[in-house]
């Protein structure tokens, strides 16, 4: 291992690790005293909040102008969005995988492993969006059948789901490639192309929605149409940027038909428990959908807008597991783990402040941003309370989520995740909130406060685990 010089201080079987109990000042206390944290951290958080922020505003201006427009297209929409979501989270797995085993090699600055880690990624990105769009064109309605039983809803949704359905696919080869970018600290073009996707699919929405500028109105298909033109445009930016301007990994196109079976399975050893992770936290997502909205289509309406809202506001804490992940990585890269345990304890203070100013600042704006839809009394009223739970819950996202999917599944321990978020999910969230809804019939609020419990209980084993330190790993192969 490159830059192990600590002898019998390090003790390892296989790749676990077991770090050095060092007092030193210099390392320990609540903030570590090393800069060089610091001088990573802070900038790479910084412009990888932009980046989500951006791609979540795209979201929020589809959510937005389509709220303007009729309440139907909105809850239609929202459907599509859980199947969206779904992809999302298998392809953050999917990028996830990339990020644990590069940053490592980058700690060590060696490019050609990384290289042939991004192309199997890649690759593993293209087919999870093969799969979505044949899938979604072919069965739309048996789809969004699932999630509720109003015609009208299912209706609407389809027409959306019919024309963006093709965006699956651009978007998993981006998403993979960006991550690609993050794991060696290049994450500045993730925010030009999520800034300029904005604009883009702003100025679509407007005129393809309502039919202006002598655009015909095409209403939640205008939408769909604006965000695919939208998702080619930033491919087209970062691939332009990977192939002609990075100057770090210098990959070119014949890097992505390379193939060695060692680097396919080490990719596979750590990315299947974060992709399968992602892909049954995207399924209980739905499944939590699906409840909502059996009840009514002003719950899934009501539901759309607080999560839309909760999501930029909780930008931050969710940008730290990107961060984290690197951080970690690298630094177990370098073979520094005197390090590892006082950028453990001073990422966790981060995430909680992080968490306690995100959560404050949802309560205080919730009311001013949910004016802008043009919704029912109902909705807006059922908007608003669903927000300001999330704004208590907000600070156990920010806190539980980037210690288990950056910090320890940085570390090398992918497998974390994919067990505490699915037993949480499976044995509590998804069984309390659908005998609360149907059983027991309570009021939509309290449904919503089961389906978001499981973000404060989850601080409780995470925080020992990530204490703990036996999630270390050294993932890398000598050259």
């Amino acid at each position: 291992m490159c830059g192990c010089d600590y002898g019998d201080v390090l003790m390892r079987s296989k790749n676990y690790v077991v770090l050095p109990d060092d007092k030193d000042p210099k390392y320990f206390g609540i903030f570590t005293k090393n800069r060089s944290f610091y001088r990573t951290f802070f900038p790479l958080l910084i412009i990888v909040v932009l980046q989500q922020l951006a791609a979540l505003m795209v979201n929020m201006v589809d959510n937005i102008m389509l709220g303007r427009y009729t309440e139907l297209a909105l809850s239609g929409a929202t459907l599509v969005n859980q199947l969206q979501f779904m992809l999302q989270q298998i392809a953050a797995g999917i990028g996830m995988g990339i990020v644990v085993l590069a940053s490592q090699y980058w700690g060590q600055r060696r490019l050609e492993p990384i290289r042939k880690i991004i192309s199997v990624g890649v690759r593993f990105g293209l087919i999870i969006g093969i799969v979505f769009t044949v899938l979604s064109f072919l069965f739309p309605v048996q789809i969004l059948s699932i999630f509720t039983d109003d015609a009208l809803v299912v209706e609407e949704g389809v027409r959306y789901l019919r024309i963006i359905c093709w965006t699956y696919v651009v978007f998993s080869i981006s998403n993979s490639l960006m991550y690609s970018l993050q794991s060696v600290e290049t994450a500045m073009i993730g925010t030009v192309m999520s800034i300029s996707t904005i604009f883009i699919n702003f100025c679509c929405n407007y005129c393809l929605i309502y039919g202006r500028f002598g655009f015909p109105e095409m209403g939640i298909r205008g939408a769909a149409t604006a965000t695919l033109i939208s998702r080619i445009v930033e491919l087209i930016i970062i691939l332009t940027y990977v192939f002609r301007i990075d100057k770090k990994l210098k990959m070119k196109p014949v890097d992505f038909l390379s193939f060695e079976k060692d680097y396919v399975r080490d990719y596979i050893i750590i990315a299947t428990p974060v992709t399968l992770s992602g892909l049954l936290w995207g399924v209980a997502q739905a499944a939590q959908t699906a409840v909502l909205g059996h009840i009514s289509a002003t719950v899934i309406a009501a539901n759309s807008i607080a999560i839309v809202i909760f999501q930029i506001f909780a930008v931050v804490g969710m940008s730290c597991a990107n961060v984290a992940s690197v951080v970690t990585g690298k630094t177990i890269g370098q073979g520094r783990f005197e390090l590892v345990k006082s950028y453990a304890k001073t990422m966790q203070v981060i995430f909680i402040i992080i968490g306690l100013i995100s959560g404050a600042l949802l309560f205080l704006c919730k009311d001013l941003i949910v004016d802008f839809y043009t919704i029912s009394d109902e909705t807006k009223s059922l908007a608003l309370s669903f927000i300001t739970v999330l704004s208590i819950t907000t600070i156990g996202t920010c806190y539980e989520y980037p210690v288990e999917s950056g910090i320890i599944s940085g570390g090398g321990l992918t497998k974390y995740p994919a067990v505490v978020d699915n037993l949480f999910m499976w044995l509590f969230t998804v069984p309390s909130a659908f005998l609360s809804a149907f059983v027991f019939h309570f009021p939509p609020i309290i449904t919503f406060c089961f389906l978001k419990a499981d973000q404060f209980l989850k601080c409780i084993p995470n925080a020992i685990t990530v204490n703990r330190y036996h999630w270390v790993r050294i993932l890398t192969r000598e050259d």
